[in-house]
């Protein structure tokens, strides 16, 4: 029951909905399910579902991912379409939902930049053999968490990110004309032990902390780099995990996206872009989880009647679909007028890396704002299960475990609330 705030959908936007839903119906969620009872390294086996994911979705004309890097970034339409598509994919199954949206990250960020600088090395090599692919043979990660660095990476305009001690150990020295790369992304990254491309966030100039970092594409098919173990988790256990070690690394520097000059920019347009994906996604997953408790208080009878007739449920039914719109409106709002804003006003204002964007932080609301509510909404869709809710074989014990990991993932929400507060108070006009 979603809807558009200025008017109906469109019929292009209504095919592209329904074509998604399909999608997400018929092939994501099947797919997540028997993911979620799979150890972590039988996820990402050779014969594992996992693949025919990636191939179904890259082999469509339409995936995301491309339709992302070549929209012109002003055609409403075409960011609504993104809207809708993400918002299934979350409805389908979360974590192959951010899983599909990360592999196409680390090119979706590089196209405009390196078109506006010109970078026809990118441009060739990395950028437009991913838009061709249609096999899922091209897969990106973004890789920004350390051993010693969790949330706080994310941190820009606060004070720790600008102070020497809390520099990133990963590491980047220029080399004549290239770059050599050192040290260690943590277990956190989505789709970590499966990329073939990296979106590397990692220090440059640690004199400046957290600030003096730099973000390149980085092929992960070297021999000097390495994998650790997927990692097992309780919840959006279909998302890959895992550790990346560089050892002395070499990139070409056509493949620094910007260095310390532009990496408070950079990293703010990442983060906006991250967290409006993830307010669209867990929107859908709050849906799912409500329409999961409203089928089943239908076809359930108790008290010699339907426990949808029964007024209790009746409460928490409403409760849910009110918080279900709110997420849904909401995320939307800051993914069309604030998440592409951003990222256009960085590019246009490359030169001034300090400028505070008072879209991130309704980036970050949406986040946060989304990700609660699909909590709180799976979490009283098991109270209208009643124990059924508890047994594994139900879907909504999955979008349980799969929404309380996304309270932390892409940023803890109370840190992320830190991060915003800071874009509201220096930007907020009254």
């Amino acid at each position: 029951m979603a809807f558009k705030l200025e008017g109906p959908e469109t019929e292009e936007e209504q095919q592209v909905r329904q074509e998604t839903h399909r999608f997400a119906k018929d092939v994501l969620r099947p797919a997540s399910l028997k993911l979620d009872k799979l150890d972590p390294q039988s996820v990402i086996a050779k014969d594992s579902v996992l693949w025919d994911v990636f191939r179904t979705w890259y082999g469509q004309a339409n995936h995301v991912s491309t339709q992302v890097a070549s929209a012109d970034i002003g055609a409403s339409s075409n960011l609504y379409a993104n809207c809708i598509v993400f918002e299934e994919l979350g409805w389908g199954a979360a974590d192959l939902a951010i899983s599909l949206g990360v592999a196409g990250f680390p090119f979706e960020l590089a196209t405009p930049i390196a078109t506006l600088m010109g970078n026809q090395q990118l441009l060739d090599e990395i950028i437009e053999p991913f838009h061709k692919d249609r096999e899922g043979k091209i897969i990106g990660c973004w890789a920004i968490t350390e051993p010693g660095h969790g949330s706080d990476t994310l941190g820009v305009g606060t004070d720790p990110f600008y102070k020497p001690e809390t520099a990133g150990n990963c590491r980047a020295r220029q080399d004549g004309s290239d770059w050599i790369i050192s040290g260690q992304k943590s277990a956190w990254v989505s789709n970590g032990t499966i990329a073939t491309h990296a979106l590397l966030f990692c220090t440059i100039e640690p004199t400046l902390g957290m600030a003096g970092g730099g973000v390149f594409i980085v092929p992960l098919d070297g021999s000097n780099v390495k994998r650790g173990n997927a990692l097992d988790k309780l919840g959006q256990r279909a998302l890959n995990q895992g550790e990346i070690y560089f050892d002395d690394v070499r990139v070409p520097a056509g493949f620094l996206l910007g260095g310390p000059e532009l990496y408070p920019v950079l990293l703010r347009a990442t983060l906006a872009s991250a967290n409006s994906g993830m307010g669209v996604i867990f929107s859908g997953l709050a849906r799912a989880a409500f329409e999961e408790a409203l089928d089943y208080s239908r076809n359930r009878v108790q008290g010699g009647k339907t426990i949808a007739d029964h007024q209790m449920i009746q409460g928490k039914l409403f409760d849910m679909f009110k918080m279900v719109q709110m997420a849904n409106i909401y995320s939307k709002q800051a993914f069309l007028n604030n998440a592409i804003n951003a990222a256009t006003d960085i590019l246009n204002n490359l030169a001034d890396p300090t400028a505070h964007l008072p879209a991130l932080a309704h980036c970050i609301a949406s986040k946060v704002t989304s990700t609660q509510i699909a909590y709180e909404v799976s979490h009283n869709s098991i109270q209208v299960f009643g124990g059924m809710g508890l047994a594994k074989e139900t879907v909504i014990e999955k979008l349980f475990r799969d929404a309380r990991a996304a309270l932390i993932e892409d940023g803890v929400n109370e840190f992320l609330g830190l991060v915003g507060a800071k874009q509201i108070i220096e930007s907020y006009k009254i």
